[in-house]
């Protein structure tokens, strides 16, 4: 497909793709968002660094629930949802006294969660995490550490650093580099498929 027909297409198309293993549609949805997540993390850290962590760390939760999907909700709502939560997430491990409440409107509709699955949405959930298992077979091996501890086990920074002795910068920089490292196998290695 010719990359105008990503470009054209609608949310729900590309989340279609994206489901079915197209991982160019995918970097299409990031690129649709990205700015706009950007922008909202950097509004409420004041920090670049911290709201590119955050950046990464929304889209590869988008990434890994994209299956979870309710299309009775617009994409932008759900991944808004998933970037405010991710933010109440980070404000409370730092134990700043940000209030919840002082999130600017429209990012405050809940998504619930999806019953029992359908044997579709199954497969397509068993079929995705084989692709992000092998994705995460090709990291690094304290990488791979770093990211099962940290989206897999929702560890906090603290608690990653007391388990594997780290500094706490060095776990912070160590994690950002994983979740790049994991982000480029998403967009670049659409050859691999389960």
């Amino acid at each position: 497909m010719e990359i105008e027909k990503y470009i054209i297409a609608t949310d729900q198309q590309l989340i279609g793709m994206s489901l079915g293993g197209d991982d160019v549609a995918f970097e299409q949805l990031f690129k649709r968002y990205r700015e706009s997540i950007f922008q909202l993390y950097v509004q409420r850290t004041g920090n670049h660094d911290d709201a590119d962590d955050l950046l990464q760390e929304t889209f590869v939760k988008v990434y890994l629930k994209l299956d979870s999907y309710n299309s009775d909700y617009t994409f932008g709502q759900w991944v808004y949802t998933i970037a405010r939560n991710t933010f109440i997430d980070y404000t409370r491990k730092r134990r700043d006294d940000v209030s919840v409440d002082s999130i600017p409107g429209g990012y405050s509709s809940i998504v619930p969660s999806a019953a029992t699955p359908t044997p579709e949405e199954s497969y397509i959930n068993n079929q995705q995490r084989m692709q992000i298992e092998q994705y995460m077979a090709q990291m690094t091996p304290r990488y791979r550490r770093l990211i099962e501890l940290r989206f897999f086990k929702d560890y906090s920074y603290e608690e990653i650093a007391k388990e594997l002795v780290l500094p706490l910068g060095t776990v912070k920089t160590q994690i950002h580099r994983a979740r790049e490292q994991l982000c480029r196998f998403i967009i670049d290695n659409s050859d691999i498929m389960p």
